[in-house]
């Protein structure tokens, strides 16, 4: 009998043995040779990006699920070993499975040129053979990236011919966080000072992506790593687990293509477009708000590369999908690889499927959700006590990271503040440094940002991404032609043109050029604005073509839609080769100074009809002062609602984006029914509105688009108080960033804070500075004090709002006034009226035009309309003066809100109205104040009080006018009270 002693070393000696032999192998071949053969598939196409396979072609029909793999792991991921096989699941249970097929990027002929559009396509050109070759909708399917492409593709398709979309850890929202708790602005912070050459310029080699894996989870790593050298003697033991270790040490990782990753990093990790929507799809605008099939999505609840919260982001992004949710305890790649995958991953997604087919139940695993609510959990394997052990151990780590996430909160807000310093105050600074003599220009903004990021999306158009580089490319064809037809620098173009592409280069080569852009309105006066305006010629597109050629003495041009329909008699500059003209020796690029006029728009009508010239000083303050209030940078998009026409158009949205290097998208109508379609589709951050645009947007009926939408500011002037509250409390988080400033003068005041609806705010660094003075409003002049000089305003009393002028320009300005605080000093009349709180903000009057002259003193309008709008049930409301004699009565005409839940017309009471106007002085509140059908707007959505005028005092008895009495009381009219009131002014038996 053998001694014990030599039993053990021969069985030591037969251990090292083994280990021995075993390690040799793993060193020679990279593992162990375990017979496993790979499941059976045909590759039914090869395509340029891709291979579509095809498991178990000839054993049967079923539901049809599309796997897609994520670009840096092989598509063997779903077909690991024959233990280990998500396609062998999902057939044994009835499922045909197939499989989009990447290949290795760094092996692939133009594999490493590929971008994030590519594969998208390819799941897409995927989804069409399939159907073709089956009859059937596909079930779409991915892990990780894989899963943000079934996203997207589903997304372009419009879910058309997708039955469902099922994802495996594929994260939706990076606002949240980034792999292993990291903060998101890290990333975002990081990325944005990393130069696209650089971003793009290389791949990252499969063995670079398997380490960053690893070290996301180094505990792990290096456990497995030693149990696997400490079970190396048995080959056995091994075996069973050998193709799994091999795929996720070695074999199941491939290169990163350059392109890709920096679209990927772009588009949705610094600007997280899966959320927002607006990302390109080779130039086609997307958004997962499109997505209207039903979504499946499995989350591991301890996994540290995609968060839960990051994967829950699809219920906010599509918010028309029913999303449901399977919450798993398993890491990133537990969810799809391993035992646990295949014991509960995979079942549940062939039931499923079967589920949507009507042959199954739901899986209990499974569970509908809604808005921000968690699924519960599907329970923890082995029982509580499994899981007990590590998470005593992970609190001390979970603590130390609770800690560090609070920490960094912190830091994050205060890097976010420095931040938008950092960002804004060189734009303010540069705005004060600009002089008459010094060089800006849009044109020259434009040159900038075009090599700063050529690659990056300028504008978008009706679903199209259009480049800087694009951009700059087409305002330099225009230059030419503009060249060849005679137009010199300082010229007077005028511009007849709707919203479009050519519109936007048009204005922008004029501008290059040093011409002036006259933008004559389509929908006012071409004939008088271009008289106005002093054209020299004028270019339209084919839509106003013939608008244009009635103009008088005024040579006219075609431009625009180049090969689309009959071009009229017109000269045609899309005949102009770029190529072959010759620029003039006096041609320089963007030769503008700051003093130049750039820009003619134009307001009014009829004999009211006046022009606006804008200097590219005046443009530049508001495309900076836009940019600096709004914080705008690469990551927003600015929808321009009003055209560029509109002050607003040219000012503030399209001057905002370009010198914010945000994207600009141009709206070719406006239209409550499809705006949040278009944000959603745009991936818009901040809107545009001017006046009471926004009202039928707040009126309208709940969309489902609306929830959990990305728009974070509403930029504008004139809204209403009342409006600007509804705005905010039915688009929170959005707020609203209201503005004022004179087309042509400097003075701008902005509201930064919004904690105060109504108010102006104050003045914005580096615009004209402000001053309120006494204003003799009978004859239209500044009271004078004893000494001579104005006298300033106290807080909370009206007076005239006066804008410093540089003595460069006060021969431009339009009502200077030298002199009034101090003997050198040079200001200009603003026309509005304002006052000023003790704690600094404006608010507005009324303007000079706007008072009503009643007989017992003069009646501004603002008091009264934010009173009455401060009703609840108050939509609008003007404000306005009935002649009577040679007075006016002071009347208001008020809108009631519409839609569900709004009041009806019995809602408003007498009582409520004399409790309303109790907030204004009793010498200021109106005579009349009448329910209205609608009140009516212009074009650009400004109250027009023409019309009421018009209409005089109304009649009596009907229960829609309401008069104020001898006690001050608000009381419904009555003839008798409206006999009255027509014969003498009844504010007399009321003070």
């Amino acid at each position: 009998m053998m001694p014990a002693v030599a039993k053990t070393l021969l069985k030591v000696g037969s251990r090292l043995g083994s280990t021995a032999q075993n390690a040799l192998e793993v060193a020679r071949f990279g593992g162990f040779d375990t017979d496993e053969d790979a499941s059976p598939f045909d590759v039914v196409t090869e395509q340029r990006v891709y291979r579509l396979r095809h498991y178990f072609p000839g054993a049967g029909g079923g539901p049809v699920v599309l796997l897609v793999p994520p670009l840096m792991i092989t598509a063997e991921v779903y077909d690991i070993s024959s233990r280990v096989s998500a396609v062998r699941v999902l057939r044994d249970l009835g499922v045909d499975p197939w499989v989009v097929d990447f290949g290795a990027p760094e092996r692939e002929p133009g594999g490493l040129e590929r971008t994030v559009s590519d594969h998208v396509l390819a799941v897409s050109d995927a989804v069409d053979r399939i159907r073709e070759a089956t009859g059937r909708g596909v079930h779409l399917a991915g892990y990780s990236q894989g899963g943000m492409f079934v996203y997207q593709a589903a997304a372009y398709r419009r879910s058309e011919g997708v039955e469902s979309v099922v994802t495996f850890g594929s994260p939706a929202d990076t606002s949240v966080g980034l792999p292993f708790g990291l903060p998101s602005w890290l990333a975002s912070e990081g990325v944005e000072r990393i130069p696209d050459a650089l971003l793009g310029g290389f791949a990252v080699p499969g063995w670079v992506t398997r380490l960053g894996f690893q070290l996301l989870s180094p505990v792990k790593s290096v456990r497995s790593r030693v149990d696997f050298i400490l079970q190396l003697h048995d080959r056995e033991r091994l075996a069973p687990r050998e193709r799994q270790r091999r795929f996720l040490e070695r074999e199941g990782w491939v290169s990163w293509p350059g392109p890709a990753l920096a679209e990927f990093i772009r588009q949705f990790i610094q600007h997280n477009r899966m959320l927002t929507g607006g990302f390109l799809i080779g130039d086609r605008l997307v958004t997962l708000a499109d997505i209207t099939c039903p979504v499946l999505t499995f989350l591991g609840e301890v996994d540290e590369i995609a968060a839960p919260p990051m994967v829950r982001g699809i219920r906010r992004a599509a918010p028309r999908a029913q999303v449901y949710e399977a919450s798993l305890r398993a890491g990133h790649f537990g969810l799809v690889v391993g035992g646990h995958a295949i014991a509960r991953t995979w079942p549940a997604v062939a039931a499923w499927a079967r589920w949507r087919d009507g042959e199954a139940e739901l899986p209990e695993i499974v569970v509908p959700v809604a808005g921000d609510e968690e699924a519960a959990s599907a329970g923890l394997p082995g029982g509580p006590a499994g899981y007990g052990l590590q998470l005593a151990v992970g609190i001390g780590a979970s603590a130390a990271r609770s800690a560090y996430r609070t920490a960094s909160r912190a830091v994050h807000g205060t890097r976010q503040l420095g931040g938008e310093a950092a960002q804004n105050l060189p734009r303010l600074a540069r705005l004060e440094r600009i002089q008459s003599d010094t060089r800006m220009s849009m044109g020259l903004l434009l040159d900038e940002q075009a090599r700063r990021m050529p690659d990056e999306v300028f504008f978008l158009y009706r679903g199209r991404g259009h480049t800087h580089d694009a951009a700059r490319r087409r305002i330099d064809a225009v230059v030419r032609g503009l060249v060849h037809i005679g137009v010199r620098r300082g010229d007077a173009v005028g511009v007849l043109m709707g919203t479009r592409p050519t519109a936007l280069a048009l204005v922008a080569a004029l501008n290059r050029l040093g011409a002036v852009a006259v933008l004559l309105r389509p929908d006012g006066d071409p004939a008088a604005e271009a008289r106005l305006g002093q054209v020299t010629r004028v270019i339209a597109d084919p839509e106003h073509a013939a608008a244009a050629a009635e103009l008088e003495g005024v040579p006219g041009f075609l431009l625009g839609g180049a090969g689309r329909g009959e071009r009229g008699p017109l000269m045609d500059m899309e005949d102009i080769d770029p190529d072959r003209v010759e620029l003039p020796g006096w041609y320089r690029p963007n030769p503008g100074r700051a003093g130049d006029l750039a820009f003619v728009v134009f307001r009014g009508d009829g004999d009211q009809l006046r022009a606006s010239r804008i200097t590219n000083r005046r443009w530049a303050l508001s495309a900076f002062g836009t940019a600096s209030s709004a914080s705008l940078s690469s990551s927003d998009t600015v929808y321009s609602l009003t055209p560029l026409q509109h002050p607003s158009g040219l000012l503030m949205s399209l001057g905002g984006a370009v010198a914010g290097g945000a994207r600009l998208a141009l709206a070719s109508a406006y239209d409550p029914e499809t705006f949040w379609d278009e944000a959603r589709r745009y991936g818009v951050t901040v809107a545009s509105y001017t006046w009471t645009l926004l009202r039928e947007l707040a009126n309208a009926p709940p969309d489902p688009a609306e929830r959990h939408h990305a728009v974070r500011l509403f930029i504008g002037s004139g809204m209403p108080r009342n409006l600007w509250r509804r705005v905010e409390e039915r688009f929170a988080p959005a707020r609203v960033l209201e503005f004022y400033a004179s087309t042509e003068g400097e003075s701008v005041l902005v509201n930064l804070s919004g904690k105060k609806p109504g108010s102006l705010g104050r003045p914005l660094p580096g615009s004209a500075g402000v001053r309120l003075a006494r204003y003799d409003l009978e004859n239209g002049r500044l009271a004078e004090g004893p000494d001579g000089f104005a006298v300033p305003c106290e807080p909370g009393e009206i007076g005239m709002l006066l804008a410093r002028v540089r003595l460069s320009a006060i021969g431009s300005a339009a009502r200077p006034v030298r002199g009034v605080f101090r003997p050198e000093d040079a200001w200009t009349i603003t026309g509005d009226l304002f006052r000023r709180d003790a704690d600094g903000d404006f608010w507005l009057a009324g303007r000079e035009t706007e008072l009503i002259r009643t007989a017992d003193g003069i009646v501004p309008p603002g008091p009264i309309r934010d009173a009455l709008g401060d009703l609840p049930y108050v939509d609008a409301v003007a404000v306005y003066g009935i002649p009577v004699g040679d007075t006016e009565l002071a009347a208001a005409a008020v809108s009631l809100r519409t839609g569900p839940g709004a009041h009806t017309e019995g809602a408003v009471k007498p009582v409520d109205l004399s409790e309303a106007l109790l907030r204004v002085e009793p010498g200021l509140r109106p005579a009349i104040v009448r329910i209205v059908d609608e009140v009516p707007v212009t074009a650009g959505r400004r109250l027009r009080t023409a019309p009421l005028r018009d209409e005089g005092v109304p009649v009596a008895g009907d229960g829609r006018a309401f008069y104020r009495d001898k006690a001050g009381a608000y009381r419904p009219l009555t003839d008798a009270a409206r006999r009255r009131l027509l014969k003498a002014p009844p504010a007399r038996e009321a003070r």
